[in-house]
């Protein structure tokens, strides 16, 4: 029997398999260069410059190129996008007065027009994330249509219930919107995130203040451009471009937004849980970061294995909040398992993330590109031997070649702060007991393990997955 818990991205195990490349000569031609339609920002259903009229550039990461300018909101606009969400959430507004059967219709129909752009949408992120194509179509788009079209299925089946009472009383609840949903998304699944924060909140009758990512906005706007097709009356979904201590930093504090909801690193998720409680106490989620170990037994089937951990780390280029970023490796099979895992490293095909063979893309921007490397650079001073990759690959864009590191030690910064990198770190443990502490000593955390009968530790596995750390997972 095999067990595998977090070590790939979910919708990928509910495809069945471990890697969409296999699927490439079924896959559409892509759009190496689609075209930019939408670069305002998106409130009360307009296209509107920033109060400042200020702009940012969008960056391809492929070639370090700039696609093209957008509006850098702040707040100013933030104020004038929950002025109008607060407006089409009033009493009596067509928001508020649709049934719910059709608030589940829109989001349906939403998730029709996804799958009439999907291309372009894939083409479309690929160009300003760098993933690469057949991961933005296959997956990506795959798991936002199916995410719109679920919740507008739940859109009339969220319901209260009757409660019986003694005497002459009658008791019942009812589910009520919360009201204006503030939303902040990362840029490492544009789109993917977008539809998690949106889709709940529409089919539930709130009203959306989003800020996208600085990095990867021109996804998102187009989405927006397809709710204004839909129909979503205005003011419903407000899509804010700009920066986090800026604009995400004007949500969180806004007095008059109900709820926050953000996925990001552990560190911002600091702060508007802060601000949020010196504002008005809203309500808030948080999705924030993780150093998942993946466990690998003696007894696990090592081609198996190998392409499991492989997987788990370099899917997207390892800028995954639920990455096997830690590789524990059983002693007696840890010399074989590092040589294929070096290999099967350096096997991985880097390179334009238009062409349908790509595995890997480069980094999101200059920023993580330069972070990465300079983490590697700590890794090797701190003592962990670089056994493969460890550069940059290619002369132009934010690519790094797939990296292996061994002998990494669990009090190295590389093996306990979340990076977001194309680097697997192998450690060497000898007994269930001891990998069991070492997985749990890190404050962000999950688990996999791979054996071949999980029955025989299954006691011992269920401490690995403690509900006490701060995870994304």
């Amino acid at each position: 029997m095999s067990m595998l818990r977090f070590l790939v991205p979910r919708w990928l195990r509910l495809h069945g398999r471990t890697s969409p490349y296999s699927s490439a000569a079924a896959l559409p031609s892509p759009i190496p260069n689609p075209d930019i339609h939408y670069n305002q920002l998106f409130v009360n259903n307009e296209w509107q410059d920033a109060a400042s009229k200020k702009t940012f550039p969008t960056v391809n990461p492929a070639t370090g190129e700039v696609i093209g300018h957008v509006a850098e909101g702040d707040r100013a606009d933030v104020d004038r996008a929950v002025k109008a969400a607060r407006e089409a959430f009033r009493l009596g507004s067509p928001w508020r007065r649709m049934d719910a059967s059709e608030r589940g219709r829109l989001l349906n129909r939403l998730a029709d027009l996804v799958e009439r752009d999907r291309v372009y949408l894939a083409s479309l992120e690929t160009l300003d994330n760098g993933k690469p194509f057949q991961e933005s179509y296959a997956l990506d788009l795959d798991e936002v249509i199916k995410v719109y079209r679920y919740f507008a299925g739940w859109a009339d089946k969220w319901h209260g219930k009757t409660i019986p009472m003694d005497g002459k009383h009658f008791c019942f609840t009812r589910h009520e919107p919360v009201g204006v949903c503030g939303q902040i998304i990362p840029w490492n699944f544009p789109l993917v995130m977008q539809g998690w924060k949106l889709a709940p909140a529409l089919a539930t009758g709130n009203t959306v203040v989003m800020k996208v990512a600085e990095q990867t906005p021109l996804s998102a706007l187009y989405l927006a451009s397809l709710i204004k097709e839909v129909g979503f009356p205005p003011g419903v979904v407000n899509i804010i471009t700009g920066y986090g201590p800026t604009a995400g930093a004007a949500i969180a504090q806004h007095m008059d937004i109900d709820k926050v909801a953000f996925t990001g690193s552990t560190e911002v998720g600091h702060l508007i849980q802060k601000a949020a409680g010196d504002s008005n106490l809203k309500r808030v989620t948080l999705e924030l970061g993780g150093k998942s170990p993946s466990i690998v037994l003696a007894d696990a089937d090592m081609d198996h294995a190998v392409e499991q951990c492989h997987e788990a780390l370099f899917f997207n280029m390892g800028q995954c909040c639920c990455a096997g970023s830690r590789t524990f490796v059983e002693e007696s099979i840890y010399d074989e398992f590092l040589e294929r895992t070096v290999e099967k490293a350096k096997q991985r095909r880097v390179g334009n993330p238009f062409e349908l063979d790509t595995q890997q893309g480069p980094q999101v921007d200059k920023e993580q590109f330069e972070r990465i490397l300079s983490y590697i650079r700590l890794g090797q001073k701190e003592g962990a031997k670089l056994l493969c990759g460890g550069e940059r690959f290619g002369e132009r864009g934010f690519f790094i070649k797939p990296t292996v590191f061994g002998g990494v030690k669990d009090d190295m910064r590389i093996a306990r702060e979340e990076i977001f990198w194309p680097v697997q770190p192998l450690f060497k443990f000898k007994k269930m007991e001891e990998v069991i502490e070492r997985a749990n000593n890190t404050r962000i955390t999950g688990a996999a393990v791979l054996t071949t009968d999980y029955r025989e530790d299954k006691e011992s596995l269920i401490l690995i997955m403690p509900t006490s750390k701060m995870s994304g997972e």
